[in-house]
């Protein structure tokens, strides 16, 4: 996967270019998930790692199913009534980061579609990859 300009989502823009991450330490991962009863979540809604530099990168879908990559700091959970909550907390072994806290990021690549720009992320560390994407309009996060 290289790194290359990337097509605009019409909707949300282009974002921000992730290179900047490149050389930065991975120093915490910070996730959102929706809780409903007491069903297990499937899978965060946003996830935003936090670097060296003390700069949050949030990473999460759009409404039309594009990656979202934006400098934005962890928002607070809040309740959606009978709709359940969506709740906000630093992750460590439950994520696809896990394995990734403390190193550098080695390098950053996208992919994108024509009409719809971002479509995944994969960034490089020491011990491997961690691929970011949309699928049918829910953040999957694999790590290879």
């Amino acid at each position: 996967m290289e790194s290359k300009i990337v097509s605009e989502c019409p909707l949300h823009g282009v974002g921000v270019r992730p290179d900047y991450l490149v050389g930065r330490r991975l120093e915490q991962v910070v996730a959102s998930w929706h809780l409903y009863d007491s069903e297990a979540p499937s899978g965060p809604l946003d996830v935003w790692l936090i670097d060296s530099e003390a700069v949050s990168t949030r990473i999460t879908t759009g409404s039309d199913w594009c990656l979202i990559v934006e400098a934005s700091a962890p928002f607070a959970g809040y309740d959606m009534a009978e709709s359940g909550r969506v709740e906000v907390a630093p992750v460590s072994d439950e994520s696809s980061f896990a394995d990734c806290l403390g190193e550098t990021v080695l390098a950053v690549g996208e992919e994108t579609i024509p009409d719809s720009g971002r479509i995944a992320l994969e960034i490089t560390f020491d011990s491997g990859r961690v691929r970011c994407e949309t699928w049918s309009g829910d953040l999957r996060l694999s790590s290879k």
